[in-house]
């Protein structure tokens, strides 16, 4: 059997680095991997992708093209999905908010199963995933003919590309679910590097205080090359956007260095960043959860450090 690929879609019709992690992680099974493009755009740099054996796309006209691929829904998706499943053993997609909302959706149409969460696989068809926030890791099986799972996609390398390109076919789309209407999509501005896939990520915690020391953590992270994240308390609060909630039910991240300013280190926000490769923890309390997974750990105030970062970049700017 095969495994399907669904590749999200961007604002600037490229191909997200999360469809490349996903194939390596679909390659583990070796079995013929496919990849369901939704934007049309994109299904030529999908077919370049090592380890892609076919890119299917949805048959409509030119003209709808961009209308499908900007305005698909959950629902829509699911049917779509539930439709392929008899020809796949494994269908994957990247654990965000399209996957997480569509793929049960699918899974129940379809009387498969779903695994959400994805970190491992394994070439004999096993799931490994975190339970509670991660504190557990699980290996788990599929007895259904047809498994739908979100992936992990940090947890993966990234595919290269390739000189000769995979066959590109096809698709006939399944009518659109009625009982669900796109009325408006609202997003936030794309500003800065790209938080899922940055190499360096400083986020900031309730310990900023105020919106306008989470936005003066930006800024020292845009000179510093990095992504800007925030805890879940930062974001209620009001100091920082949804969009760069990294945790449980924020995004999830895997960055060379995560810098924490003022996170005391919650469990549901460890599970969306302790797979990074160093971690760097600054928070005044000494008992603070996060320094017990921080590789380097300051105890004081997180504005002295702030300071001093701010100092040495100026510095560097000068030289």
């Amino acid at each position: 059997m095969r495994t399907l690929v669904v590749a999200e879609t961007t604002a600037d019709h490229t191909l997200p680095e999360a469809v490349r992690r996903l194939v390596s992680a679909a390659r583990v099974r070796r079995c013929p991997v496919d990849v369901l493009v939704l934007d049309p755009a994109v299904a030529a740099q999908a077919a370049l992708v090592d380890g892609v054996d076919g890119v299917i796309q949805p048959d409509t006209p030119a003209s709808a093209n961009t209308a499908l691929a900007n305005s698909i829904t959950p629902e829509s998706l699911a049917a779509e999905l539930a439709a392929l499943a008899p020809r796949y053993s494994l269908i994957v997609a990247a654990h965000r908010t399209l996957g997480r909302n569509a793929l049960p959706r699918a899974a129940a149409l379809a009387n498969a199963a779903f695994v959400a969460d994805v970190t491992g696989l394994t070439d004999d068809g096993h799931f490994v995933r975190g339970l509670y926030a991660g504190s557990i890791v699980a290996t788990v099986a599929s007895t259904r003919d047809t498994t739908f799972a979100t992936v992990r996609t940090s947890s993966f390398a990234v595919a290269e590309d390739r000189t000769e390109p995979a066959p590109i076919a096809s698709l006939e789309a399944p009518p659109a679910f009625a009982a669900t209407t796109l009325l408006e999509r609202n997003g936030a501005e794309a500003t800065g590097i790209d938080l899922a896939n940055a190499p360096i990520v400083v986020s900031g915690g309730r310990g900023l205080a105020s919106g306008e020391n989470m936005a003066r953590l930006g800024a020292l992270a845009s000179r510093l090359g990095a992504a800007l994240g925030a805890s879940r308390a930062a974001v209620d609060a009001g100091y920082a956007p949804n969009a760069i909630q990294v945790g449980q039910t924020g995004k999830t991240v895997a960055p060379d260095a995560y810098l924490a300013f003022g996170i005391s280190g919650a469990i549901q926000h460890l599970a969306g960043m302790k797979d990074s490769k160093l971690i760097v923890a600054i928070n005044k309390d000494p008992d603070a959860p996060i320094f017990s997974f921080a590789d380097v750990g300051f105890v004081g105030d997180l504005f002295d450090v702030v300071s001093a970062l701010e100092r040495h970049v100026d510095a560097g700017d000068r030289a």
